[in-house]
């Protein structure tokens, strides 16, 4: 039987993130270096402030790195236009949509922008992508509803089709579970890792959520300050990283469990 090599479709390298401005640099996270292959479902946790977001937005060109690399599809990310990344990367910000207004299926078609005329001008191609994307994430009955007419579990999977009607190799969201409640929770992130593991799309997201994204995610980075580890979520756990995530007099890690328990 033949085996298929994994293809890389992320590659961070000895990656610093932060801000900068003319007068001074604000280090965030440093030597961050991980990979994910197509059709991989990772997550990035961390205590809050630790640069999560920023990490996302980094690898998104959206904020300048402050050294390493980033590259998308064995290219580094610098070496595309605009354009060019609108096609490889889609990403999913915790900011709220510009128009409410917008009916779902409306909505989800902006995600073709990269593709179209610069009049917008939907062709066939286009809207079977948005179709196909709306299918995926079962959201057929929401789709001539306007979007303030949404739940917040509704809008993200509004927000997780737009994505992929982009039809990108990457997908990369920050926070797609806040504001849910657990089982909303839950119903996104698997959401998320049947279309990875269906469609070979990689998919990369921030959480807070870290017990769920243990139960689910192929990979994890756990990010701190001065040191990250990425891994398989088992051998994370078999590594004792957990442990060190916060002050253990007062919340310890159950590696039998895989939970929080608080001292």
């Amino acid at each position: 039987m033949q085996t298929h090599k994994k293809h890389i479709a992320l590659e961070i390298a000895n990656l610093s993130i932060g801000y900068q401005s003319k007068k001074q640099e604000t280090l965030v996270a440093q030597d961050i270096s991980f990979s994910l292959n197509q059709g991989e479902l990772g997550a990035i946790v961390g205590i809050n402030g630790v640069g999560k977001s920023t990490l996302l937005r980094t690898i998104g060109s959206v904020q300048k790195s402050l050294s390493g690399e980033i590259h998308i599809d064995n290219l580094v990310l610098s070496d595309y236009s605009s354009l060019d990344l609108a096609t490889k990367i889609s990403l999913v910000l915790t900011e709220p949509i510009a128009s409410k207004n917008l009916t779902v299926l409306e909505l989800i078609a902006l995600g073709r922008q990269p593709y179209t005329n610069w009049l917008g001008t939907l062709t066939e191609t286009d809207k079977a992508k948005t179709k196909e994307a709306i299918l995926l994430v079962e959201i057929e009955a929401l789709q001539h509803k306007k979007c303030y007419e949404l739940s917040d579990g509704q809008l993200q999977r509004v927000m997780i089709a737009r994505a992929l009607a982009q039809d990108t190799q990457i997908i990369l969201l920050d926070e797609p579970t806040s504001h849910l409640d657990l089982y909303h929770k839950v119903q996104i992130l698997k959401l998320l890792k049947s279309i990875a593991h269906q469609t070979q799309k990689t998919i990369l997201f921030t959480t807070h959520e870290i017990e769920v994204a243990l139960q689910l995610c192929d990979k994890m980075l756990l990010l701190r300050k001065e040191e990250s580890y990425f891994d398989t979520p088992e051998a994370l756990i078999q590594g004792k990283h957990f442990e060190k995530l916060f002050p253990s007099n007062m919340i310890q890690f159950d590696a039998t469990t895989g939970s929080f328990k608080i001292v």
